[in-house]
């Protein structure tokens, strides 16, 4: 052992531990590199959610621009979206040459995401046996909940800023007013079902809608949220009583 500021230290113990971890990544599919033009509709959609971009860590998506020129600004546009308030954390898709320019400006590339080569309508996915996971406090603002494999049951109320995430269905005895991702492995089945609809943002296998989108005569209800042919569907409960039921 040795001595420092009057602390013992050992020397084998190890200085970290790597483990993996399970993060909500908005994905921002970029298809012009125009740098006032994105800024002008980042603008736009910061003013529709003014809290929703706040340290948002967010993926670049290059996919959509395969006939840019090589000399796209990502130090520009890194920049930008850092000053707004998101945080990228890297790009995926493009041609090699965009993300040879992206890594000389310091964004690191991700895999590619399997949905590049899936279609673009959703398949079905053969759920697997669900577990499902019950939480019995309130979910407390800046808490993240999730569920692996399962559906998720809340027993409270999801205050603002907390995020619950499932593989499967979430069920809220209480009131939303966080965030709710259902089907987050891509499953389209699943549902979001709450006593008091005051979301921030419900998404079921990616699509989603903002506190913004949603019907101001939807709120403060007892609604379920689902899709339909690709679309989200938010509806009251009392239209299929007996989809509230604890799976």
């Amino acid at each position: 052992m040795l001595l420092q500021s009057s602390r013992f230290v050992v020397q084998d113990a190890p200085p970290f531990e790597l483990k993996g971890s399970l993060f909500t990544l908005t994905v921002l599919h970029l298809f012009h590199p125009e740098k006032a033009a994105v800024e002008r509709y980042l603008l736009e959609k910061i003013k529709q959610a003014p809290g929703f971009f706040s340290n948002t860590p967010v993926v670049i998506d290059l996919d959509g621009l395969a006939d840019a020129p090589e000399n796209v600004d990502f130090s520009g546009l890194y920049e930008l979206l850092r000053g707004h308030g998101m945080v990228p954390v890297g790009i995926r898709n493009g041609s090699p040459e965009l993300q040879a320019v992206a890594r000389q400006a310091g964004l690191p590339v991700l895999p590619e995401s399997r949905a590049a080569s899936a279609p673009k309508r959703p398949e079905r996915i053969e759920p697997a046996p669900m577990r499902s996971r019950i939480f019995s406090h309130p979910v407390r603002s800046g808490q993240q909940i999730y569920a692996p494999d399962g559906d998720l049951i809340i027993l409270g109320t999801v205050s603002a800023g907390a995020e619950v995430i499932a593989d499967g269905n979430i069920h809220i005895y209480g009131a939303l007013r966080g965030r709710a991702l259902a089907g987050v492995k891509g499953d389209v089945e699943p549902r979001i079902f709450c006593q008091s609809l005051e979301a921030e943002l419900v998404s079921i296998a990616g699509r989603y809608r903002i506190s913004e989108q949603i019907d101001p005569a939807d709120r403060g209800r007892a609604m379920q949220i689902h899709l339909v042919e690709d679309r989200l569907i938010i509806e009251h409960l009392a239209a299929d009583r007996n989809s509230f039921n604890v799976q």
